[in-house]
């Protein structure tokens, strides 16, 4: 299994502990409110924060072939040629599972060819890739910001992209106007109640902010219409699990125990079953 496979597997796993880190928001309630931390700092430039960022290290099998494209992208006499290199070097920091890295040279190529709305579209979607594994509140903010900035313009063009739509709502939930990113996730479940990021990010949050029960109704209605959603169906356990509801959380686990063959799943969810 490659490096940035097993890493979204670790993250997938670890994910119901870390969502305790953002704003608890109240995501299905009538009444809704949110808690969120004030801070004065001067925050820096996202391009400042993702260049300083992105330089990280590669396994020795592609280190070679990256020192010579970063050549190539510095000294390419032409756009094209400078975008074909970030493309490819790209391509291998996200290979190893090196995010940031991936997004800053996406970034270099549509800054490059600012009307590409591929290029838009690909750096767009590394920084919200990059954000979501970011810890760092400066990089948090300054991905999000990037996130934004990128699949804006390409929903400008086509509003009927529901996917980028979730991905820029949820960098709004960790910023200071969380309820602007669950604004947008109802809007996108009111055009297409089936959507499989909608409705699995609306479960997450709903368990972020404690609310087990209406989690795995959302959860109940992912794997409905997505049954192959393996974290889907095993936030729907765990849902369960925090609901007290130990038969429907140990039938789930079960379930889940067959979909997957890979060993940190099973592993998790072994431990949730010694506590039932």
């Amino acid at each position: 299994m490659k490096k940035s496979q097993l890493v979204l597997v670790a993250v997938g796993i670890v994910a119901v502990v870390v969502l305790f880190s953002l704003p608890k928001v109240v995501v299905d309630n009538d009444a809704t409110a949110a808690k969120v931390e004030e801070s004065g700092e001067q925050s820096e430039s996202p391009a400042d924060v993702i260049s300083e960022s992105h330089e990280n290290e590669l396994s020795s099998e592609n280190r070679t072939q990256a020192d010579q494209l970063i050549q190539s992208f510095l000294n390419a006499p032409t756009k094209e040629e400078k975008v074909a290199s970030a493309q490819v070097l790209a391509g291998i920091y996200k290979e190893e599972g090196l995010f940031d890295s991936a997004a800053y040279y996406w970034d270099q190529a549509a800054i490059i060819l600012p009307d590409n709305m591929f290029l838009a579209e690909e750096a767009g979607k590394a920084s919200y890739e990059a954000f979501s594994f970011a810890l760092d509140k400066k990089k948090v903010e300054a991905l999000a910001e990037k996130t934004r900035n990128y699949l804006n313009r390409v929903l400008e063009n086509d509003p009927t992209r529901l996917d980028l739509k979730t991905k820029i709502a949820m960098t709004y939930v960790s910023s200071a106007n969380p309820m602007q990113g669950i604004t947008m996730l109802r809007e996108v479940l009111e055009q297409d109640p089936q959507n499989e990021d909608g409705l699995f990010n609306m479960g997450v949050l709903s368990m972020q902010s404690g609310q087990y029960k209406r989690a795995a109704e959302r959860f109940e209605e992912l794997v409905k219409y997505h049954p192959q959603n393996i974290q889907g169906q095993f936030y729907l356990a765990v849902s369960y699990f925090e609901s007290n509801e130990k038969n429907k959380a140990k039938a789930q686990f079960e379930a889940v125990k067959k979909l997957t063959q890979d060993p940190m799943i099973l592993s998790s969810v072994q431990s949730y079953l010694d506590r039932l």
